[in-house]
């Protein structure tokens, strides 16, 4: 069967000539009819990846602990915009507010907005969250005015478009994508001025050669969640893999069923992602005068807010089956070989007196 979406991407470069690295991810994960996210649940054991929320339920309810008390330390706003950007399955935000049901007044004034662009994926999140009375958007700008702001992004900010950048020598060029002989190559030419603004000068001038990722699309919603946390008052939530330093390394990897594949194999059919560079969210921040809480790891985030008691409250009234599966999933979660140091945790927002849990360690 012909792959389509590799028929358009190779008509788009005989078009116009080479594509960025950026370019191909767009396409391949976001293609309105062809691509990844657009056509597939790729969640769980039956697709290409699991995440935390599938791994555990005990994520997302302390993810619900730590924004009931964060509503709570606001001052109990009696409206407020509960944000999800890439909810997935829904089962983080269902877990979410299964955990803070009990909290009076939390429900009745959370606004609760779902930013996803995958119709598979929205079918999947009405039938678990309906009764909350979602609002879906495609971006943050369809958001309410003047309403405060709770925002949560569980790997969200990997799947963004990179640029991937490469220095030998003293000459920096762009890797970026051709045809030869009707199939794709990597190709390097000049850096366009845009890239090279976004890398830092520690890295421009450094004597070592090698890759470096940037993500105009990343910097771009950076920038429009500084501008909504601080007209609204608001609190954003990130947790992904990366580095918490920004540094050289070429992190892209495509993923399909749980194995990382070649990036040209089957366009559309696999998972496409890069590390995210922690260092560059918290300097944009710093930048637009917001606080940074992090980067800290998922182990130390999870485990200052109590993960390891809420397993064992769990397993006091759990057959021998149940305990085995919260220990693994609490072990997948926390753990330094598995998912407890990969995965980074950071917190943005305007008020520097707002103490937020989770963050005594950072890196």
């Amino acid at each position: 069967m012909p792959n389509l979406l590799e028929n358009i991407i190779k008509n788009k470069i005989r078009t116009q000539g080479t594509i960025t690295i950026a370019d191909y991810m767009e396409l391949c994960l976001g293609h309105p009819q062809y691509g990844y996210y657009m056509t597939r649940d790729p969640f769980g054991a039956k697709g290409d990846f699991i995440t935390a929320p599938e791994v555990s339920q005990m994520f997302g309810e302390m993810i619900g602990l730590w924004l009931a008390d964060l509503w709570m330390k606001m001052g109990s706003p009696s409206e407020f915009i509960l944000l999800e950007c890439g909810p997935g399955r829904g089962t983080l935000m269902e877990d979410i507010l299964r955990t803070t049901k009990g909290l009076a007044g939390f429900h009745q004034a959370k606004k609760l907005y779902l930013m996803e662009m995958s119709p598979t994926l929205k079918a999947i999140q009405k039938q678990k969250l309906n009764i909350y009375e979602p609002t879906w958007i495609d971006d943050l700008n369809a958001l309410p005015a003047r309403v405060p702001l709770l925002l949560v992004a569980n790997e969200f900010l990997d799947a963004l478009p990179i640029h991937q950048l490469v220095k030998t020598g003293q000459e920096w060029m762009e890797k970026r994508i051709e045809l030869k002989d009707d199939a794709f190559h990597f190709v390097y030419k000049p850096v366009d001025k845009r890239l090279k603004s976004c890398v830092p000068k520690k890295i421009w001038e450094s004597q070592t050669d090698g890759v470096f990722e940037a993500s105009l699309i990343l910097n771009q919603y950076i920038k429009s969640v500084d501008i909504l946390l601080k007209k609204q008052n608001g609190v954003a939530l990130f947790v992904d893999y990366g580095h918490p330093e920004t540094a050289m390394g070429d992190t892209l990897q495509t993923m399909r069923s749980h194995r990382f594949v070649n990036l040209f194999d089957t366009p559309g059919h696999s998972d496409i992602t890069a590390h995210v560079d922690f260092e560059n969210i918290a300097m944009q921040a710093w930048a637009d005068e917001l606080i940074v809480h992090g980067p800290t790891t998922q182990k130390s985030f999870l485990t200052g807010l109590g993960i390891d008691v809420r397993a064992e409250r769990l397993m006091m009234g759990a057959d021998d089956t149940q305990k085995e599966s919260l220990r693994s999933g609490l072990n997948r979660l926390i753990d330094t070989d598995q998912m407890g140091s990969l995965f980074k945790v950071m917190a943005l927002c305007p008020d520097p007196n707002l103490k937020l849990e989770g963050f005594d360690e950072s890196l």
